[in-house]
C-alpha cells in the first residue's frame, strides 16, 4: 500500500486512528437501553395504545388454535362412529358452522388489533426518530469550533443518518414483536396448560435450551456489531473526502491510493459484516432445531395419550399448534436480541454525539451591546490548541474603532487562532479581549458574534438561489440592498449574464461558477450584513489582479468607519493599513504602518522585498 494512504481515522483523514482502534463492546449497553427507553417517554400513552392492542390482538390469535381444535374433535368423533358402523352416526355441521364462525371472528379481531398496534407504533417511531434528530441538530449548531476540527465530517453525518436509521427501523419492528413475543410466550404457556400439563412440561423443558443458546450467541455477536456502525462512519468520511476532493486526488495522480484506502476500508466493513450476520444468523436454526424436537415428541406422546382416551385428538392438534406458536417467540425475541445489539450500537454512537462538550452557556449577567463602536484590545492572551503547545503568548494589542488591522506572518504564526479568538470560536485560557472596553467573555455570544462579518478564504455557498446565499448574513434584506451589495462587490454584472439573474440557484458546492466568482458572493454577503468590524482572511486570493483591485477600492469604502482585520499573504492587499502586525511563533514581533515597518529594515522588510522580487522576476 501507498505511503499516502493510510489508515483512515473516523471517517476521514489518512490518520493512524480509526480502523485500527479494536472496539470490542458498547461501552454502557444498559445505560444506553435505559436511555433509548426514555426518548420514548413522551409518548407513554401511544406505547399503552400498542400494549392493549397487542395483547387483545395475541389473545384472540392465542385462541384461535384451541377454537380450530375443537371442530377437529366435532368432526372425528362424528367420523369415526360412521366408520365403525354406529347406526344415526354423522358429523354435527351445524356445530362446526357455529366453530368456524367463531374462528373467523377470532382472526378478525386479531387482524384489527394488530392492525392498530402497528399504525400507533409507526407513529411513535418516527416521532421519536424527529425528536433524535432534531436534538442532534440543535446540538450540532451549539458544539464549539474545536469539535469539527477534531471529528471527521463523514462519521458525524453517519451519526446524523445511518445510526438514527438503525433506531427508527428497530423500534418500528422490535417494540411490537416484543410484547407480542412476551404475550404468546404466557398465553400460549396458559392455554397449554389447560390441555395438559405434561405435554407443557415437554415443551416448556426446552426452553432453557433455547435461551441459552440465543444468550450464547448474541454475545458473541455484539463486537462484531458496534465495530460494523463504526466502519461506516469511517467509509462514509472516505467516500465524503474522495467525493469533495476529486480534483485534487486526480491533478496528484492518487486515484489508486485513494481506491486501495477504500478497499480497505470496505473490506473490514465486509468481513465484520459478514462475521456479525453468520454468528446472530446461527440463533434461528438452531432454535427451530430444538423446537422440531419438541414437536416430534408432542406427536408421539399426544398420539399415545388419544388412544389411552385421556385427551381429544382435536386438542393434540391444538397443542400443536401451540407447540410451534411457543417456539415462534423464543425465535422472534432471539431476532430482536440480534437487532438490539445493532440498535444500541447505533444508539451509543449518536448519545456519544449528544454527550459532546458544548460550547460554555453565557454567564446570567451576559450583557449585549447596543451600540457597538469596534474597539479591540488584548491584553496578556495566551492560548494553544493543546495546553502544553501554545499559539499565542501574552500578546497584548489595543485597536481603535474604524482602524485597518492587517496580520501578516508564516504559516502557522497564529494569524488564524487570533481571529478565532475574536470570534469566541475558542475561548481564551489566559489573559482577556475586550470590545469596546467590556470583557468579551461577558458578553452573549450569539450578540458579540453578529458585530463581526467574515470573508473567508474558502468559501461557502448553500443549495439555493444567488439572492438568498447573499441576503443569507442580513435577514429580511431587500432585493434593492442585495442588488447593492452585489454592486459594491463588483457581482452583479456577472449575476445578470446567468439566465435565471438573481433567482439562478447554485449547486451545494456551487460548481456551476467558478472560484473567485464564489467569493465575489461571499463579500457581497459581507457587505449586506453592514457589521462594525470585518475579518478578512486572504479574501481575495482567488481572483485576477483586475477583479482584485475593484474589490479593493470596494472594501476600502466599505471599511470607512468600521475596524477591520485583513489576514493577508499577498502584501500588495494592505499597503493602506493603518497598522500592520508581523506575527511569527505567537508573538507580535514588528507592528507599525507599511513604511514604518520597511525603515525598520526587519522580518517585514525582508518577507516584502521576497515577494516584490518574486513578483519582477
Amino acid at each position: 500500500m501507498s505511503k499516502q494512504s493510510g489508515r483512515r481515522g473516523q471517517g476521514g483523514g489518512f490518520g493512524p486512528r480509526g480502523i485500527g482502534r479494536p472496539v470490542e463492546k458498547a461501552k454502557d449497553f444498559r445505560g444506553t437501553l435505559k436511555r433509548l427507553i426514555r426518548y420514548m417517554g413522551p409518548h407513554r400513552w401511544s406505547l399503552l395504545v400498542v400494549f392493549l392492542a397487542t395483547v387483545l390482538g395475541t389473545v384472540f390469535s392465542i385462541l384461535s388454535p384451541k377454537i380450530l381444535g375443537q371442530a377437529t374433535t366435532v368432526l372425528f368423533d362424528g367420523v369415526l362412529p360412521r366408520m365403525q358402523g354406529v347406526s344415526g352416526a354423522g358429523v354435527d355441521f351445524a356445530a362446526i358452522g357455529r366453530i368456524l364462525l367463531m374462528l373467523g371472528t377470532a382472526y378478525l379481531f386479531s387482524t384489527l388489533f394488530n392492525y392498530i398496534q402497528q399504525i400507533v407504533m409507526v407513529h411513535v417511531a418516527q416521532k421519536t426518530v424527529y425528536n433524535m434528530r432534531r436534538d442532534i441538530n440543535h446540538k450540532l449548531a451549539r458544539l464549539p469550533l474545536k469539535y469539527y476540527d477534531t471529528h471527521s465530517h463523514g462519521d458525524t453525518l453517519s451519526r446524523f443518518t445511518n445510526d438514527v436509521d438503525v433506531i427508527s427501523q428497530s423500534l418500528q419492528q422490535s417494540v411490537i414483536e416484543a410484547m407480542s413475543s412476551l404475550i404468546t410466550i404466557v398465553g400460549v404457556t396458559i392455554m397449554m396448560l389447560t390441555i395438559s400439563p405434561i405435554l407443557t412440561l415437554f415443551t416448556v423443558g426446552m426452553l432453557p435450551l433455547s435461551i441459552g443458546l440465543s444468550a450464547f450467541i448474541a454475545s458473541r455477536s455484539q463486537k462484531f456489531f458496534v465495530r460494523q456502525q463504526n466502519i461506516l462512519g469511517e467509509l462514509n468520511g472516505h467516500v465524503e473526502e474522495s467525493f469533495t476532493g476529486h480534483t485534487i486526488i486526480e491533478a496528484y495522480g492518487l486515484e489508486h491510493e485513494a481506491e486501495e484506502t477504500f478497499k480497505e476500508v470496505n473490506e473490514e466493513l465486509y468481513v465484520n459484516g459478514w462475521k456479525a450476520q453468520f454468528v446472530s444468523g446461527t440463533i434461528m436454526p438452531l432454535i427451530r432445531f430444538v423446537g422440531n424436537l419438541g414437536y416430534v415428541v408432542i406427536a408421539v406422546v399426544g398420539g399415545v395419550f388419544v388412544t389411552q382416551g385421556t385427551i381429544t385428538i382435536g386438542n393434540v392438534q391444538a397443542f400443536m399448534q401451540y407447540s410451534r406458536q411457543f417456539g415462534m417467540p423464543i425465535t422472534q425475541l432471539a431476532s430482536i436480541v440480534n437487532v438490539l445489539q445493532s440498535t444500541v450500537a447505533a444508539a451509543e454512537r449518536v448519545f456519544d454525539l449528544l454527550d459532546e462538550e458544548e460550547e460554555a452557556a453565557d454567564g446570567a449577567d451576559a450583557i449585549v451591546l447596543q451600540k457597538p463602536q469596534g474597539a479591540i484590545g488584548f491584553h496578556g492572551v495566551t492560548f494553544g490548541y493543546e495546553d502544553d503547545k501554545p499559539v499565542l503568548k501574552n500578546l497584548d494589542l489595543a485597536v481603535e474603532p474604524g482602524q485597518l488591522i492587517a496580520i501578516v506572518g508564516p504559516t502557522g504564526a497564529g494569524k488564524t487562532t487570533l481571529v478565532n479568538l475574536l470570534m469566541r470560536f475558542y475561548d481564551v485560557k489566559e489573559g482577556t479581549i475586550t470590545f469596546d472596553s467590556h470583557d468579551i467573555l461577558k458578553i452573549k455570544r450569539s450578540n458579540l458574534r453578529t458585530m463581526f462579518g467574515m470573508v473567508l478564504q474558502d468559501t461557502w455557498l448553500f443549495e439555493g438561489t444567488i439572492k438568498e446565499n447573499i441576503a443569507y448574513g442580513r435577514e429580511g434584506a431587500s432585493d434593492e440592498e442585495i442588488i447593492q451589495a452585489a454592486q459594491a462587490a463588483h457581482v452583479d454584472h456577472f449575476i445578470r449574464t446567468l439566465p435565471q439573474g438573481y433567482e439562478t440557484v447554485l449547486t451545494e458546492d456551487a460548481s456551476s461558477i467558478s472560484q473567485g466568482q464564489r467569493q465575489l458572493l461571499t463579500i457581497a454577503r459581507a457587505i449586506l450584513a453592514d457589521p462594525t468590524v470585518l475579518i478578512l482572511d486572504e479574501a481575495t486570493s482567488s481572483v485576477d489582479t483586475r477583479t482584485e483591485r475593484l474589490i479593493q477600492a470596494a472594501m476600502a469604502k466599505l471599511m470607512e468607519g468600521r475596524t477591520s482585520f485583513v489576514i493577508a499573504h499577498r502584501l500588495s492587499t494592505i499597503l493602506d493599513a493603518d497598522r500592520i502586525l508581523v506575527i511569527n511563533e505567537g508573538e507580535i514581533i514588528e507592528q507599525g504602518t507599511h513604511a514604518e515597518l520597511l525603515a525598520q529594515n526587519g522580518f517585514y522588510a525582508e518577507l516584502y522585498n521576497s515577494q516584490f522580487v518574486a513578483a519582477t522576476a
